[in-house]
């Protein structure tokens, strides 16, 4: 899905690290859907026993703390080489800008097949950049606190039509970005299963409630958006800091068991049905990577509110996300007859009603201190169209309309076996396509 009709004037931040013609000497680089030259997202690998901090090039990988000792990276600060010997990426996002940016162009030199390090030792090589097959994805960071969002318009309309037939959006959505504090140690890696969660149902409005298995196990398609931090609790981040405030972006499966939800949601909001686990998916795409896929915000009507003054700013008009994301599902059916995953949905970033940077600022605008690792999910991510929805509430109607799958199987919800997978993928004209790798998860009963 293209939305090349909100493209922005070029970001400030682009650069040498965004030309389309730059070539790794790593041959698995060229024109790899996710990680080519242009993108190095970052990740934690645990490698023989040991976690340690990544960057992702192609089908290989650039190990951080190997290049950093091997003085492949060049001058660094004191504040960055000692966050390339973390086991996670929370220093790392608790940089500058400036020595975020310094550490991207360090690897691309050494990554970039006209630099110094293409012409080393293939031994040397080897010890700073290798398979990422001898790794086993960790989580980027250590989450301290975690907040999920409901900016996506579309999906917030759909779900409100099943909850509040007479009311579907809310009279305050347009105005304030819609958050809950959810819950970060059931936050997990891309591939960790997904375990149906028990609960309160009220099967019937006349009967009480039951304490069982959800019988609605439904998936929510949204973003990751990793922070950065750095106020001072009492001290707002205003929108013109709030972009430099992130870290990154990755691909989050909020999953949600609706039966649960809609037992307990008033009048407090999400609780058990939704904080049985969170699924992330394992690479950290960089705001520098981002930068030349920036939009416009999505288009407000002449009727619809403006956005206050502390969530505009002077950099309001390029802060969207242009992102093509998708979700597929596999059954244990369709795989035992090597049937490929059957797409549900095609949408993207660019239908969230409020910004990173917007969501950033208002979370802090109250005075609350955010922290290096922190995570903000963006809410499920619906467009216009039936094939563009971000959960199995809209696509089936509720649960009223199954989906049909090329094994012949149905579902209105999710079952044992059933595999979900979204990926993310970001294309414009002039640059070098990039990807958010994947996020996936299995339903074990």
């Amino acid at each position: 899905m293209s939305v090349a009709a909100n493209a922005v004037p070029l970001h400030a931040s682009l650069d040498h690290t965004h030309a389309v013609d730059a070539r790794s000497w790593v041959d698995s680089a060229a024109d790899h859907p996710d990680f080519p030259l242009q993108n190095l997202p970052l990740g934690v690998m645990e490698i023989n026993g040991a976690p340690r901090a990544v960057v992702a090039i192609g089908e290989h990988m650039v190990d951080l703390p190997a290049a950093r000792d091997h003085q492949a990276l060049g001058a660094l600060t004191p504040a960055t080489a000692a966050a390339l010997g973390q086991p996670d990426l929370n220093a790392w996002m608790a940089l500058s800008v400036a020595e975020r940016t310094a550490l991207r162009h360090a690897v691309f030199a050494l990554l970039s097949a006209e630099g110094e390090f293409a012409r080393s030792p293939s031994a040397e090589r080897r010890a700073v950049v290798r398979p990422r097959g001898d790794g086993q994805p960790l989580l980027p960071a250590r989450i301290g606190d975690y907040t999920d969002f409901y900016a996506g318009i579309h999906h917030a309309t759909n779900a409100g039509r099943f909850f509040r037939p007479d009311m579907p959006l809310l009279p305050n959505y347009k105005h304030v970005p819609i958050g809950y504090h959810g819950r970060s140690s059931t936050i997990e890696v891309s591939g960790a299963p997904v375990h149906r969660p028990q609960g309160q149902l009220r099967l019937q409005p006349d009967v009480p409630p039951v304490f069982e298995p959800s019988r609605k196990l439904d998936f929510e398609l949204e973003l990751a958006i990793w922070i950065s931090g750095g106020n001072r609790r009492g001290q707002p981040i205003p929108m013109d800091q709030a972009d430099a405030a992130i870290a990154g972006f990755g691909l989050l499966n909020d999953w949600s068991a609706r039966d649960i939800q809609a037992w307990e949601y008033q009048p407090l909001g999400p609780f058990l049905a939704k904080n049985f686990l969170s699924t992330v998916s394992p690479w950290v795409v960089t705001s520098d990577a981002m930068a030349p896929f920036r939009a416009r915000p999505m288009a407000r009507e002449a009727n619809d509110p403006q956005p206050l003054p502390y969530l505009q700013g002077s950099q309001y008009a390029g802060l969207g996300l242009d992102i093509a994301l998708e979700v597929t599902l596999s059954t244990e059916a369709m795989r035992s007859r090597g049937l490929a995953p059957q797409r549900l949905s095609r949408t993207n970033a660019a239908f969230l009603w409020w910004t990173p940077a917007q969501l950033l600022a208002h979370h802090s605008s109250g005075g609350c201190a955010l922290r290096a690792g922190d995570l903000f999910g963006s809410g499920t991510i619906s467009g216009e169209r039936p094939d563009s929805l971000g959960s199995l509430l809209e696509l089936t109607q509720g649960g009223r309309q199954a989906v049909r799958l090329p094994s012949g199987e149905e579902r209105l919800f999710l079952q044992s076996g059933d595999e979900l997978g979204i990926t993310g993928r970001c294309e414009r004209e002039g640059f070098q396509s990039i990807g958010l790798g994947v996020c996936i998860g299995r339903v074990l009963d």
